[in-house]
């Protein structure tokens, strides 16, 4: 099988990266992308670079020039709901474009002719990561991302967000990718780790959490690679 595991950032990829001894790299459309194996399968490792077309861009490419057969996405996400806190794992079980808007024609925050307002995440990835976080230890919770092309500090427009598409989480990508899977019928997963919430200490260091939930989410990915 070939695995995709796609992150938006350098820092959410390099941990897998230093698992691995034998890497091609392989320069295409402006991106890198790290090809090896694990096991019986194929691994293909990129990061988009921040933002919906970005990860569009990646997504595809991974798809189509790569042969990819399910992607994996890991990263970081700002908490909605209160139950979550820094720290804390989410799995996507759907994803919402928040930023899109064509409320004007009639429809609704989120939705395109002949698109949906939230994409399911394959169920089978969903319980295999339940058995995964059973396995490690790790409480995983699980709810809807919004996706938008803009960082969202606003109380306010998070609690629109919560509101009008039901989410638990934003982040900049996972919607997008779930769009480009889903045309292209692809099974994927999204995992965030929560980098910020309503209670978070003014001293938090991002940097240094980046580092060690990249890590975290590494090893849950690599243990979910082992089941497929």
């Amino acid at each position: 099988m070939i695995i995709a595991i796609l992150g938006a950032m350098q820092e959410e990829i390099e941990p897998l990266l230093d698992y691995f001894d034998d890497i091609e790299v392989v320069e295409f459309a402006k991106n890198k992308y790290y090809k090896t194996k694990y096991n019986s399968h194929d691994i293909v490792l990129a990061y988009s670079k921040i933002g919906k077309v970005f990860a569009t861009l990646t997504a595809t490419t991974l798809i189509e020039k790569f042969g990819a057969e399910v992607v994996l996405f890991s990263g970081v996400a700002g908490a909605i709901s209160e139950d979550l806190k820094i720290g804390d794992l989410i799995v996507a079980k759907g994803l919402s474009q928040h930023d899109l808007d064509i409320t004007a024609f009639g429809h609704p925050y989120g939705y395109v002719p002949e698109g949906e307002v939230c994409i399911n995440a394959d169920k089978d990835l969903l319980e295999l990561s339940h058995k995964v976080a059973d396995e490690l230890g790790i409480e995983l919770k699980e709810g809807i991302i919004a996706t938008g092309d803009q960082f969202v500090a606003s109380s306010e427009r998070k609690n629109w967000i919560g509101e009008t598409f039901g989410a638990d989480a934003l982040e900049m990508e996972g919607a997008s990718v779930a769009v480009v899977c889903d045309a292209l019928d692809v099974p994927f997963f999204i995992l965030r780790a929560i980098s910020d919430s309503a209670d978070m200490d003014a001293g938090f260091d991002f940097d240094e959490f980046l580092k060690s939930s990249a890590k975290v989410s590494a090893n849950f990915i690599l243990k979910m690679i082992e089941k497929l």
